[in-house]
């Protein structure tokens, strides 16, 4: 859990800038970045997630291929669910409330995504290159 917006932006900084120690982008910390992305003014989030991502996995040596490093339709999930949740939460509230009401919804589990895809489809070159629609699922938004 977070304790304040400090904490999501220097996430959101991090990636960004590509300084988030490798240790510390986690689970949580892709919820806390995408919540980041989407309220900040000078990004969007469905455009710049996908090269702020590269960019920040290439500089932690992680390739991006087409069996690892960034992943297209676990991105555009993760941000689906991440909008739906600010929609649940005045403009004001702070971010770091809104990521953690995310994580204490059960998005704090990495399998969320399987209630929605088949781990066959998910993990398609496909799905990992471009947008794949869930096959098990809807994504509620």
């Amino acid at each position: 859990m977070f304790h304040s917006d400090t904490d999501i932006e220097r996430i959101g900084r991090g990636i960004t800038d590509r300084t988030l120690p490798k240790a510390e982008w986690t689970h949580a910390a892709h919820w806390a970045g995408a919540v980041w992305l989407i309220r900040h003014p000078d990004y969007h989030a469905e455009t710049d997630m996908p090269g702020i991502i590269r960019a920040y996995n290439t500089a932690c040596g992680v390739p991006n291929t087409d069996t690892e490093g960034y992943h297209e339709t676990i991105t555009l999930a993760s941000l689906i669910i991440a909008r739906a949740f600010l929609r649940k939460h005045p403009d004001d509230t702070p971010s770091y409330l809104v990521v953690n009401d995310l994580l204490a919804s059960g998005y704090d589990r990495s399998d969320w995504i399987f209630c929605h895809w088949s781990r066959d489809k998910l993990f398609s070159v496909a799905a990992r290159r471009s947008w794949a629609s869930p096959d098990l699922a809807p994504l509620s938004d």
